[in-house]
């Protein structure tokens, strides 16, 4: 279920003084059907770096994407409910669905084997902080519990967000786009 928040977007009036340009909550706001309980906030997006500074229009108001553009960012809230025995039992036959929602249907990586099925991988750099909560981050080998103020650095690597907590949590993410460097993308290319 979808909590209230509030965006602050700033701007320039015809004078060059800072203003604020929209005040209230974000207007892309997505629960996922396959996945209930998850909510995405898009609070904002670049398509360019460096990021035109201008009064353009809100970059939000398009279909929803995990991954951001090429050359671009993605910056969002993400609530996260707690895993079900009922989700983890079957989750994974619905995951190319969910991540359809999310506007990157081949982002999952989920296998009759992976530790979980919101296992995915996205071709950039993803700046996580968990702002209420818990989460375990899970990857191919390994994982670690994350706690309200933790952050993490995810660099493309195959992953997923375990909730074991019983309680919602909230994460903040700035995505940014990215290309793997040779010799990972050579193993990526020999799974």
């Amino acid at each position: 279920m979808k909590r209230p928040m509030k965006r602050v977007v700033t701007g320039h009036d015809a004078e060059g003084r800072a203003v604020i340009s929209v005040e209230g909550e974000p207007p892309h706001i997505a629960e996922l059907s396959h996945i209930p309980g998850t909510v995405f906030y898009e609070l904002w997006k670049t398509d360019a770096t460096p990021a035109p500074l201008n009064n353009g229009a809100d970059p939000t108001l398009v279909p929803l994407r995990l991954q951001p553009t090429p050359g671009g960012t993605a910056f969002r809230i993400v609530d996260i409910p707690p895993d079900t025995v009922e989700f983890l039992a079957h989750g994974a036959r619905t995951m190319e669905a969910a991540f359809a929602e999310i506007g990157d249907s081949h982002a999952s990586t989920v296998t009759a084997d992976s530790p979980h099925p919101l296992m995915h991988r996205t071709e950039s750099i993803d700046y996580g902080i968990v702002l209420e909560g818990e989460v375990t981050l899970l990857l191919d080998q390994g994982e670690t519990l994350l706690r309200t103020g933790d952050v993490v650095i995810q660099r493309g690597t195959n992953h997923a967000w375990a909730n074991r907590s019983g309680s919602n949590a909230r994460m903040a993410f700035i995505l940014v786009d990215g290309r793997y460097g040779a010799p990972i993308a050579e193993a990526l290319a020999r799974r």
